[in-house]
């Protein structure tokens, strides 16, 4: 046998070896002398298969699943060695195969096992697996080293240029540590005036200075654009004062089970404590165990609102102390359900026995008490505080502190923070604009891998918040607002310039036709581009035409596919996508 057939041989039992085949599963061809492009695939090998399996074929093979005779090469004696010791067939003694990888050619044929064993293990090296999604993002130094203090949410402890209306609050709400009940407070202002960033403040110097003095004085958040209606906000408040109730009583249980206990042991245990006998220990054990078990959560749903109202009544006067209720946007809970919240709010005081109630209102319109009943607008406004908005150079101030905490050393240039600030001053002064754009600026760095923020990232940071709005406002559109706003985008699509309201409203018309909705009126169409116009996704000029009398001329203010996307989002409007409007007149009358 010369040593190309070895070779050959044992290519064809290491290729058996590694597939985990025996004789019995499948016929190989025999050995020919163009086995040569057999012999490099079994070199190759097959790097899914793990040295167990090798094993357990070895063992399978020496307890006699293969038959000898279907290897015409095959070794009797290295066969017979197999049947001592498997592993060591493996490792590198007999094949499973009865082939002596230590025989003549060992080099070249102990290489083939080789190959195929170190793809196996080079698959599972630690660095090379490791190397994940993530690793590449994660390569870079950070940008943020806090990023939440650019967020609304975060209250931070000093607030730039707010310092005379946060002197104001608490002159007003010093009474409250003294026992008495403070007046009402409304605080009016822009979006992003620092309102309930002050108010929070102020709410928490006033919790934190009653626990130091030991005046029972708590303060209740309530998102009014969240909780919007008389029985939310009720229900919300009495829960909330319910946990507090258990709360208290679960601590006085403790500690009067262990004062009972150190009774029963040392009757001198109560001489410094208002009990004089184990017996009055107990008796208040019992009596607050049923003020425990009488207390009852409100349901978000299902019960009268008077019910709602007693148990929130009977839960915040169960103990001594005064309680502040700050509501914000407080008018959107006016809009929604009317002013009777406010009024048995702001009334509560005369039926109070052990406690008091303070309401703190916040709102974004100046406006809003015009719709209140005259009793409940002289007992609640009794102290306004309005919030002007902030100037550039008072943002610049505002993001110059916030960026110290939430960015690493160097990582804005000088131009950032002016830009920012003179962005947002351009939006009636809006600071948390001014925060979110360089926050966003920050996170667009991150996201390019650079090594610091730039005036090219706040401008297209601004270019992305733009849009985020334009995307959130038009998707909450009333249905018919959204057809008009769909005509105007099927005009534009199809080359119509300077749109006119009678072109608007025939679009508009089949557009309804097509989804069965009602056809408003052509006036009441007008209407719905005025009030897209003040939401800045219209631009509606009213021109004259001399003696064909005024029209507005009608264009979209927003990016027409991203609009035109949110629309089709909407469910009762995705059927109407491959509607086109009637057009050629207006072509034809442009060109005559």
């Amino acid at each position: 046998m010369n040593g190309d057939d070895t070779d050959q041989d044992t290519t064809l039992d290491s290729q058996r070896f590694v597939d985990g085949s025996d004789g019995d599963d499948e016929q190989l061809p025999p050995s020919t002398d163009e086995g040569g492009t057999q012999s490099d695939r079994a070199a190759k090998g097959q790097s899914g298969d793990r040295e167990e399996s090798a094993i357990r074929e070895s063992d399978e093979s020496t307890a006699g699943n293969r038959n000898p005779t279907d290897d015409d090469h095959s070794d009797p004696e290295t066969a017979n060695a197999a049947d001592t010791d498997s592993v060591s067939t493996v490792r590198g003694g007999v094949g499973s195969a009865g082939v002596d990888f230590d025989a003549e050619g060992d080099d070249a044929d102990s290489s083939v096992l080789d190959d195929v064993m170190l793809d196996d293990v080079g698959s599972e090296d630690p660095e090379e697996a490791s190397q994940g999604l993530f690793d590449d993002l994660l390569a870079g130094d950070p940008i943020f080293e806090n990023k939440e203090v650019l967020r609304p949410s975060y209250t931070p402890r000093k607030l730039p240029h707010r310092e005379e209306q946060i002197n104001n609050m608490a002159t007003i709400l010093v009474t409250a540590l003294r026992g008495d009940s403070p007046s009402n407070i409304l605080i009016y202002g822009k979006t992003g005036t620092g309102k309930t960033a002050s108010a929070k403040f102020v709410s928490t110097e006033l919790e934190s200075t009653s626990q130091k003095y030991e005046v029972p004085c708590e303060v209740e958040y309530i998102n009014c654009e969240v909780t919007d209606t008389q029985y939310r906000v009720l229900a919300q408040l009495a829960n909330k004062f319910v946990e507090k109730n258990e709360a208290v009583i679960d601590e006085e249980l403790d500690d009067l089970e262990s004062l009972r206990e150190r009774a029963r042991e040392t009757p001198t245990a109560l001489a410094e404590t208002e009990y004089d006998s184990v017996a009055a220990v107990e008796d208040r054990i019992e009596q607050l165990e049923e003020d425990r078990e009488s207390f009852e959560q409100v349901p978000m749903t299902g019960w009268p609102t008077d019910r709602v109202y007693s148990t929130f009544f009977d839960a915040v006067d169960y103990h001594e102390r005064v309680v502040v209720i700050m509501l914000d946007e407080i008018d959107k809970l006016v809009e929604k359900s009317g002013d009777d919240t406010l009024y048995n709010l702001s009334r509560m005081n005369s039926e109070l026995e052990r406690s008091r109630v303070s309401i703190m209102g916040i709102s974004n319109d100046l406006k809003f008490t015009d719709f209140l009943d005259p009793r409940v607008k002289s007992s609640l406004g009794e102290e306004e505080i309005v919030f002007p908005p902030y100037d550039a150079n008072q943002l610049r101030d505002i993001l110059e502190h916030r960026a110290e905490v939430a960015f690493e050393g160097d990582a804005l240039t000088d131009d950032v923070i002016p830009l920012c600030a003179a962005f947002a001053a351009q939006e009636h002064g809006d600071a948390r604009r001014a925060l979110d754009l360089l926050r966003t600026a920050g996170e667009l760095a991150e996201r390019d891998q650079t090594d610091d923020v730039d005036e090219d990232h706040v401008r297209k940071a601004q270019e992305k918040i733009e849009l985020d709005r334009v995307v959130e406002v038009v998707r909450t559109l009333p249905t018919q607002s959204k057809l008009v706003l769909f005509a105007i985008i099927m005009l534009e699509k199809n080359g119509v310039h300077n749109i006119n309201t009678g072109e608007v409203y025939n679009v508009y018309q089949r557009l309804c036709e097509e989804i069965d909705v009602d056809t408003l009126t052509q006036r009441r169409v007008t209407d719905l581009i005025s009030e897209l116009d003040m939401l800045g996704i219209v631009n509606a000029v009213v021109v004259s035409k001399g003696r064909y009398g005024r029209t507005k001329e009608i264009s979209l203010s927003v990016p027409i596919d991203e609009t035109e996307a949110v629309l089709l989002s909407d469910s009762r409007l995705s059927d109407i996508e491959d509607t086109q409007p009637f057009v050629q007149t207006r072509f034809d009358n442009d060109s005559s």
